[in-house]
């Protein structure tokens, strides 16, 4: 186990709030794909799909954290195989890692014929990061994840790293802007 994980152990274990099992939340939400959902080439547009990944990252923040959370960021948002017209699509997320007051949401979007009974292709992936808020919109407490299986342990490391580096990512941005505002530069 890291450093970062018996940190977050000890979070949990400290938190006010009681933890929550990564199976509470998980949801999958499915759709047929419309012509009304095409590209100009004839495919399943890319923005079709990235709203229901959103829409069940949401819910899934929604449920584990008990209330409302928007998104905050969406990570590595893959498009592995096109989906077509006539594909059932089906959404799966789960909440990998939770912060104080964030989540992140990992998602798989598998796709198969509506009138076949070959299975279902892997076709997109994504990880989101929410944040849970109150009625007035700042931020709020959110149950810790407690991971269940070695699948959700392997998730929740992976998660932990993902968010180093979008912390290192961002420090190292302000530092360049900075940097630049110091010699002069107005960007």
């Amino acid at each position: 186990m890291t450093d970062q994980a018996r940190a977050d152990q000890a979070r949990a274990a400290e938190s006010d709030i009681p933890g929550k099992p990564a199976s509470a939340s998980r949801t999958t939400l499915s759709h047929i794909m419309t012509h009304s959902d095409t590209n100009l080439l004839g495919t399943v547009h890319g923005g079709v799909i990235m709203k229901l990944v959103d829409d069940a990252a949401g819910a899934v923040a929604g449920r584990h954290s008990g209330g409302p959370a928007v998104t905050a960021s969406m990570d590595e948002m893959a498009f592995l195989e096109p989906v077509r017209v006539g594909d059932l699509v089906h959404v799966k997320a789960q909440v990998n890692w939770t912060g104080r007051t964030s989540m992140e949401i990992g998602v798989r979007v598998l796709a198969e014929r509506w009138n076949e009974s070959a299975p279902a292709t892997q076709v997109g992936s994504a990880y989101l990061v929410f944040a849970a808020v109150d009625a007035d919109g700042r931020p709020r407490p959110v149950p810790p994840v407690l991971p269940e299986t070695d699948r959700d342990r392997r998730r929740y490391q992976e998660a932990q790293i993902r968010r180093t580096h979008r912390l290192a990512r961002r420090r190292a941005i302000r530092e360049l802007r900075e940097k630049r505002a110091a010699e002069g530069f107005d960007d």
